[in-house]
């Protein structure tokens, strides 16, 4: 009797073991304190103490520092690995408008123009998505992530095309432009350094590829 009252007893330890080690690592910001309450709430009683060694001996720190969930944090940590995206218009003397489809990197902050056009369409933005995809070959295998703003033009065809190429697509929040603040960035640098200080009566698409200014975009200024 009193062997099977051991048994039971270092069977009930085992299992509040991995439940301790559990809910430490899927709640990485929870201290010994925070996951002893969320014990005794199961029904389980058992002491701070003793989660406390547990963590221990598992090589857990305890008393964790809060980490950093914001979204400021989030960009800085994944910068390598996330892409902005965004379009802008450019008003010619003509009383034309253009738009222009570009993507921009957050590591090292290159600018793809990935397109052109007077007519912003959702199948055509969808294609030039293919088209970005294709020119960067190997290296989009380490975008992980694409920042888009909530325009009807970005339609669930242009989400599908980097969802099958693994990378996940997050849409800002409604009346949220920080959230893509890079991309609006390198939009009024490109107003206040190029396209804001000339007359432009027409727009050519030069090159796909470019710096971080508007190198790819050719503007026939006016004589």
């Amino acid at each position: 009797m009193h062997g099977w009252h051991c048994w039971s007893h270092r069977g009930r330890s085992c299992a509040l073991r991995q439940l301790v080690l559990r809910l430490a690592r899927e709640n990485p910001g929870w201290g010994y304190r925070r996951i002893h309450g969320e014990l005794l709430g199961l029904g389980r009683k058992v002491g701070a103490a003793t989660v406390w060694e547990i963590l221990k001996k598992a090589g857990i720190d305890p008393s964790p520092q809060r980490a950093d969930r914001s979204w400021a944090a989030f960009l800085k940590a994944q910068a390598s690995a996330i892409v902005a995206t965004g379009l802008f218009h450019i008003d010619t003397v003509l009383l034309r408008r253009w738009f222009v489809l570009f993507f921009i990197g957050h590591g090292a902050r290159r600018v793809h123009i990935a397109g052109i056009t007077r007519h912003p369409t959702g199948p055509w933005i969808t294609q030039q998505a293919r088209n970005y995809l294709m020119d960067l070959g190997d290296r989009a295998e380490s975008i992980k992530f694409l920042i888009r703003n909530r325009g009807a033009y970005f339609t669930d065809s242009f989400d599908a095309v980097f969802q099958a190429a693994g990378v996940r697509v997050i849409p800002t929040l409604p009346a949220a432009p920080r959230m893509n603040a890079i991309a609006e960035r390198w939009i009024g640098s490109c107003r206040r350094e190029a396209t804001d200080r000339i007359l432009i009566t027409e727009l050519v698409r030069v090159s796909c590829r470019s710096g971080p200014k508007c190198a790819s975009i050719g503007l026939a200024q006016e004589a």
